[in-house]
């Protein structure tokens, strides 16, 4: 009975450490400042850009730093940004509001924004959803880029 019980404290105790842990983690990911929630959807297919099935969202946080955003998964412990988008590179393509399935996916107050990242040959076409506070943020920190880059927003 008594290691039943220690076995259950420890479980609680993994499960409340872990929990504090992501709590730490967004703390040091937000402290630099800069930062928003922001859905990605990574290399969407063309047919799936054309009817979304709500399938490949992932939850995260991104932040501005410098000429880039650094995009970070919310159920994560990686310090690392796993997606990092430079702005030179990114070509805005469509705003519109979630479909289908996205509705259930996504907050209810997001937006999306399908981007082409990258040049050349190796475009990715990339999908944000965000809200519309963070969408004006956006685009203005695309606009804002220093003289002689290159921005397209549409």
């Amino acid at each position: 009975m008594v290691l039943a019980l220690l076995l259950c404290g420890a479980v609680v105790l993994l499960g409340v450490a872990g929990l504090f842990a992501f709590g730490v983690r967004r703390r040091l990911i937000q402290r630099s400042g800069g930062t928003f929630d922001c859905n990605l959807r990574w290399d969407v297919p063309a047919a799936e850009a054309a009817e979304p099935t709500g399938k490949g969202w992932a939850y995260g946080i991104a932040r501005y730093n410098a000429d880039r955003i650094e995009w970070f998964r919310v159920f994560s412990y990686a310090l690392r940004p796993r997606r990092q988008l430079v702005r030179g590179a990114i070509e805005v393509l469509e705003r519109r509001a979630p479909r289908g399935e996205e509705e259930q996916a996504l907050l209810s107050d997001a937006v999306v924004l399908a981007c082409a990242v990258g040049s050349g040959d190796e475009r990715t076409r990339v999908e944000l959803a965000l809200s519309e506070d963070a969408l004006t943020g956006f685009l203005a920190w695309l606009e804002a880029a220093p003289p002689g880059q290159r921005v397209n927003v549409a």
